[in-house]
């Protein structure tokens, strides 16, 4: 899963990028709204958590930019400002969730699993898809009740092609999802082959249906 942090507080940034990567996530960095504005417009996150106070703007303002875009990125607001008027008019502008500072790490991951959980998987703890059973939390996967072993990356693979299943999703997305902007510095995206070979060989081997089907000069498709 792929998170923005877009905040100007550089030790604050550290922490929740540092906290979160030890939680599996992959996390991309802005300082400033322009910055957070290009980002946000070349790339697709699964949850973006955005201070309001920017040296440069105001945090509404990328809100509203999202929505005008029509971008469905999950968005939540950390900020100082926490008066009631302020997280309306958040809310109302359409961010997800609103989280005052100070805050508990533990407490915002927790709501960062939430919002990805409403976005992407109707808010279920549980994964269902014929034979296949993913425990979100426990980031496990069964296949015909028989547990099976993925990597962390060959499990949020699994869960990026099922929330997009019946499109065609390409290779570039597919890399910017597993290595964030870390993808734009590689020659080529032959690792996405490799995972989505692995995988399908992991799935095989439990006797799962083949559901990932290569499209050809376009990508991949999770076909239901």
């Amino acid at each position: 899963m792929k998170i923005l942090v877009v905040e100007d507080e550089q030790e604050l940034a550290k922490s929740i990028m540092s906290y979160l990567k030890g939680h599996d996530f992959v996390c991309e960095y802005a300082s400033d709204a322009e910055t957070a504005i290009d980002k946000i417009s070349m790339h697709e996150y699964d949850c973006i958590l955005l201070d309001l106070m920017l040296p440069d703007g105001n945090g509404f303002d990328i809100v509203k930019e999202l929505k005008k875009a029509g971008k469905t990125d999950g968005v939540i607001i950390i900020s100082a400002k926490n008066s009631l008027e302020n997280r309306i008019e958040g809310l109302t502008l359409g961010a997800d969730d609103y989280l005052s500072k100070p805050f508990h790490m533990a407490e915002l991951l927790a709501r960062i699993q939430a919002l990805i959980r409403r976005k992407n998987f109707s808010g279920n703890n549980y994964l269902s898809f014929n034979e296949l059973e993913i425990d979100l939390g426990a980031k496990s996967l069964k296949i015909n009740q028989i547990p099976v072993e993925l990597t962390k990356t060959e499990l949020d693979l699994l869960l990026f092609l099922i929330g997009n299943k019946n499109k065609v999703v390409a290779k570039g997305a597919i890399a910017e999802h597993l290595s964030g902007d870390m993808a734009d510095m590689l020659d080529n995206h032959d690792f996405v082959y490799a995972h989505i070979k692995n995988l399908k060989k992991k799935l095989a081997d439990a006797s799962c249906n083949d559901y990932i089907k290569s499209v050809y000069g376009l990508g991949y498709k999770w076909q239901a």
